[in-house]
C-alpha cells in the first residue's frame, strides 16, 4: 500500500526558512510542524495546509505527494 509523503523540508529549504520561522508565521507549534515534517502525522487540516502554502508560496502538490509501493 502506498503512502502520502510530506516534502515540507524541501519547501522550507527553497524558501530559506526554518521550522521555527514557519511556526511563528502560521501560528502552529514547532512540535506539530515537526510531526508533519518527519512524516509521522496521521492527518492535516486544510486550514493548516493552506497557511503553509500561503507562507511558502507553493502549491499543495509541492508539500504532499503520493508514493506507491514498488509493485504498484
Amino acid at each position: 500500500m502506498g503512502k502520502i509523503v510530506v516534502d515540507l523540508d524541501v519547501e522550507l529549504a527553497k524558501n530559506k526558512m526554518t521550522l521555527t520561522e514557519l511556526s511563528d508565521r502560521i501560528g502552529i507549534t514547532i512540535a506539530n510542524l515537526s510531526i508533519l515534517k518527519t512524516n509521522k502525522a496521521k492527518a492535516i487540516r486544510f486550514s493548516t495546509l493552506s497557511e503553509i502554502c500561503r507562507v511558502l508560496n507553493c502549491e499543495v502538490g509541492d508539500i504532499l505527494r503520493y508514493q506507491g509501493d514498488k509493485d504498484e
